[in-house]
């Protein structure tokens, strides 16, 4: 079992430095998002296999913008309305490529949902609360922390006090209040984490 376990991290740190190589900014998010998501995942109580589970497709979450065109994946500003839904494809071409395998079907299925809101408006599908997966909103939660408090071609980095502010903004709206909750008691660990300039 362990070396089962061993061959699928080896299987995904493949696939994500393959689309690492294709997408710049993924560099260190996907591996960042999967340490947050981990470290929430054991705040809401999750373990074993589940735990792993969530922690699997936290790293593969973007594995799908492999099959997004580079002129959309590299552009230095920001995107136009297509260009916008071409992005917006990249959970249902990551579920396409995981769901190939059926030992990555629940794996699948997080990636899939990642961009669900608990209102419903999300996509692909416009889930809301409970019936998005608790994986799939755990991953929302960390992979809008790290996007807010990183560099992008359009925007600076926002500072650890706007990125919070944020967040409960949204809480009950596009994150799940009690994953907002918990995450709020690894605040400091995350902050000096993504913004040591704050710490």
């Amino acid at each position: 079992m362990r070396n089962l376990q061993k061959a699928y991290h080896d299987i995904i740190d493949c696939l994500v430095e393959a689309l690492e190589a294709r997408d710049p900014y993924t560099c260190g998010h996907s591996r960042r998002v999967a340490d947050m998501a981990l470290e929430l995942s054991r705040r809401a109580g999750l373990e074993g296999a589940e735990l792993e589970t969530v922690h699997m497709a936290a790293h593969l979450h973007d594995i799908g913008k492999i099959g997004v065109p580079d002129h959309v994946l590299r552009k230095p500003c920001r995107l136009l309305p297509h260009e916008r839904a071409a992005i917006q494809r990249h959970p249902v071409i990551g579920y396409n490529i995981l769901i190939k395998s059926r030992q990555l079907e629940q794996i699948a299925l997080i990636v899939l949902c990642h961009h669900e809101r608990w209102d419903g408006e999300g996509y692909p599908s416009g889930l809301k609360e409970e019936a998005i997966p608790l994986g799939s909103r755990i991953i929302a939660l960390c992979d809008a922390v790290d996007a807010m408090t990183s560099d992008r071609p359009y925007r600076q980095a926002l500072s650890w006090r706007e990125c919070w502010d944020n967040v409960v903004a949204n809480k009950a709206k596009q994150f799940d209040a009690v994953l907002v909750d918990a995450a709020q008691e690894l605040c400091p660990l995350w902050k000096k984490r993504l913004c040591p300039c704050c710490a």
